[in-house]
């Protein structure tokens, strides 16, 4: 297979190049190189998304398929795909539930209404470019277009920082606040398991929509912290605190305290943790387990010296740890 990866230097780009190279693929990537390239076997070709002109090289060469890991505004994807759209067989657009427009129901699907957005959209709300680009991909792709619309991604390379934080916060040790319920359903989707989705179904010719991350459930909040614990040595004891207490001093879920959305807090309307991923799971997703996704992101973690790549775009996650501290000793938890 010839694949061309628009990106391809960090997290879900990079996962999908590894993949690729694994199974003896034709891999090129393209991107501004600022990330980080050289991978053996695979070939760069340096441009911007944002001038089209770069784009020519692409237009002398056919592909079996394209993946799109981009984030930004949704002319990059339209400029892309149309220049793509007769030397390419597939383009598959690495999208997001936050497409969909809140509040998004309990169990909703593929077919839930998303956001209003346009493939020549300037700027916009994440959710909103998403959504942009995903018409721009169809658009020029039609019927062999994949919309992989991931959920919360975590693993190797994860350059957000929600779960190298909860990493980093464990091997410090001591009394460690573990925000409440324990038995919260988390839906998640490791990178590499993304990346195996659409390399499988770029093999497949598979086309359409799909929420592609973990059913409800796949872990909880009490699973994934004993795991972060457990991996990192045992030296943090959790103590958890029930969600009141942790809104009450102020906290944000999802931001200060990464993945968690405590039950009715307002977030749940967008729909994170209970969707339905019923298609992707029959089109062959095959989510590892948590324990998998923590022991390996931990490893990578150290293996770069601790401190995780940051995208730019995205603000910075994690809780302050003397707000931590009083809200211990505030809830008797310390």
């Amino acid at each position: 297979m010839r694949l061309l990866v628009l990106g391809g230097s960090a997290f879900v780009g990079r996962c999908v190049v590894d993949a690729a190279v694994e199974r003896g693929w034709d891999v090129t990537t393209f991107n501004r190189g600022q990330s980080g390239n050289g991978r053996d076997g695979v070939e760069v070709v340096l441009g911007d998304r944002l001038d089209p002109a770069t784009l020519a090289p692409l237009r002398e060469r056919d592909w079996d398929v394209v993946v799109d890991t981009w984030t930004g505004i949704p002319r990059a994807v339209r400029d892309s795909a149309a220049a793509l759209a007769d030397r390419a067989g597939q383009y598959t657009y690495v999208s997001s539930r936050s497409v969909y427009q809140p509040p998004v129901a309990v169990g909703a699907d593929e077919a839930a209404p998303t956001l209003a957005s346009s493939p020549d959209a300037e700027d916009g709300t994440y959710g909103e470019v998403k959504a942009g680009g995903e018409l721009a991909a169809r658009r020029a792709f039609g019927d062999r277009a994949l919309i992989a619309r991931a959920g919360l991604v975590l693993g190797p390379y994860e350059n957000v920082g929600r779960l190298p934080w909860w990493l980093t916060r464990a091997a410090r040790g001591g009394p460690m606040l573990a925000p409440g319920p324990a038995d919260l359903e988390l839906q998640y989707i490791d990178a590499r398991d993304l990346a195996t989705w659409i390399l499988d179904g770029a093999e497949r010719g598979t086309s359409g929509v799909f929420n592609v991350v973990s059913p409800p459930g796949h872990t909880t909040m009490g699973e994934l912290l004993a795991s972060v614990v457990a991996t990192t040595g045992g030296v943090a004891s959790l103590r958890w605190v029930d969600p009141e207490a942790i809104l009450a001093a102020g906290v944000e879920p999802w931001n200060d305290l990464p993945v968690w959305i405590p039950p009715g807090h307002p977030y749940t309307e967008f729909g994170l943790h209970s969707g339905d991923v019923s298609r992707a799971t029959a089109a062959g997703l095959r989510p590892r387990p948590v324990d998998e996704t923590v022991a390996d992101t931990w490893a990578w973690l150290r293996s770069i010296g601790g401190q995780p790549p940051h995208r730019g775009d995205r603000p910075t996650v994690g809780l302050d740890p003397e707000v931590e501290a009083r809200i211990l000793e505030t809830a008797g938890a310390a």
